[in-house]
């Protein structure tokens, strides 16, 4: 059987049998067509440099506000800015990879109907193992800072699942030793947290924090948001490809996408500005500069290739697909896990304010809201 590439020109849309034509021929050859690019050069390069300035400014910022005190960020902008930025990567994930990843590879598509394609739901397999390769690395991670720091919770872990608790003299003198332990740590932890509510900073960029507790958070946090830009640049470069060959829809997905890139901006630099990284340290800007500059090279890349490059095709498909399904489960991990889990679940440096956490929750459901609306055109 011929590729769907090969067969697709020789297929005639215009004289089909429905009683005997192959769905799949019927799809492909509407799939076929080739990219819609109908000038406009001068507008693409600009969004270029549009692109380049916003999506880097709005990067930045976080990271910014959270590094430079003397700006005196005012602190619910700068919570404003963290938690829509959780909401946009959450929506971003099932709204503008998953649904995608669908339209692609999915079932009722050209390369879903084809050969091996056909025979399993790959699309969905795609997304569970990226899920569980997240997962793994990110445990892997925690269980190595643990085991390498000496961080031990079996007693913890005992009393949890059994309710019994050693309490053997000596167990009771260890425990009035954690005790005094335990109320220094709290003591420091209400220090640390007016600290952050005053100077936007966790607990670990205290001036008098333990250095070992920084370097642990840092390692953790680091791992967790590699993977995250990693997931969001395989899709800037999807979106900047398509956006230098796009037809008649140019007009309206080069607003959208000024908007989908700032958005998408946001929630990386508010993760990164969380990071503990060292004073003075490079690597934030260097990773902010990193999305920057990625869906502007892509749209670069686009109108190199607006003459010969299709977006539909077979390939194109296969390969978008897959890299939305894996940016997809990547994102979909650590927008629920890294960012809405750990932040309000189970961050014991958590703000008691219920008017703040408020805040900070319609703070996420604005930025998922408003990345979902913008998934109509784009």
């Amino acid at each position: 059987m011929a590729s769907p590439d090969e067969a697709a020109p020789t297929f005639n849309p215009n004289n089909v049998d429905l009683n005997t034509a192959d769905p799949r021929d019927v799809i492909c050859a509407i799939n076929f067509s080739g990219n819609d690019y109908n000038g406009q050069l001068g507008a693409r390069i600009s969004a270029i440099f549009v692109i380049l300035v916003v999506s880097t400014g709005t990067t930045f910022f976080p990271v910014i506000a959270k590094r430079v005190p003397r700006l005196h960020i005012p602190l619910y902008v700068y919570l404003f800015v963290r938690y829509f930025g959780s909401g946009v990567i959450v929506a971003t994930a099932f709204i503008h990879l998953l649904e995608p990843a669908y339209s692609e590879i999915g079932t009722q598509t050209c390369v879903g109907m084809t050969g091996g394609w056909a025979d399993y739901p790959w699309c969905a397999a795609i997304v569970l193992t990226s899920v569980m390769a997240v997962f793994l690395m990110d445990f892997g991670a925690e269980r190595y800072v643990e085991i390498k720091y000496g961080i031990d919770s079996d007693d913890d872990l005992q009393e949890a699942v059994t309710g019994v608790v050693d309490r053997s003299p000596s167990a009771i003198q260890q425990d009035q030793t954690l005790s005094t332990t335990e109320a220094q740590r709290k003591h420091e932890g209400r220090r640390a947290s007016a600290a952050y509510e005053k100077r936007f900073i966790e607990d670990f960029e205290d001036e008098e924090a333990d250095s070992s507790a920084r370097k642990n958070s840092f390692r953790q946090q680091i791992a967790a948001f590699l993977i995250l830009e990693f997931g969001v640049i395989f899709h800037s470069v999807v979106i900047g490809l398509n956006l230098g060959v796009v037809g008649d829809e140019f007009n309206t997905l080069y607003p959208v996408l000024v908007f989908h890139q700032s958005f998408e901006g946001l929630g990386i630099g508010a993760r990164m500005s969380s990071i503990p990284f060292r004073p003075g340290s490079w690597l934030p800007w260097i990773l902010c500069l990193a999305y920057g500059l990625t869906t502007p090279i892509a749209i670069a890349i686009g109108l190199g290739v607006r003459t010969t490059y299709n977006p539909n095709s077979f390939t194109a498909n296969v390969v978008s697909g897959v890299l939305d399904a894996i940016s997809a489960g990547i994102l979909i991990y650590t927008g629920l896990v890294e960012l809405l889990a750990r932040d309000f679940l189970f961050n014991p440096m958590r703000t008691k304010d219920n008017m703040r956490l408020v805040f900070m929750v319609v703070c996420v459901l604005l930025g998922a809201g408003l990345m979902a609306l913008l998934g109509k055109w784009a």
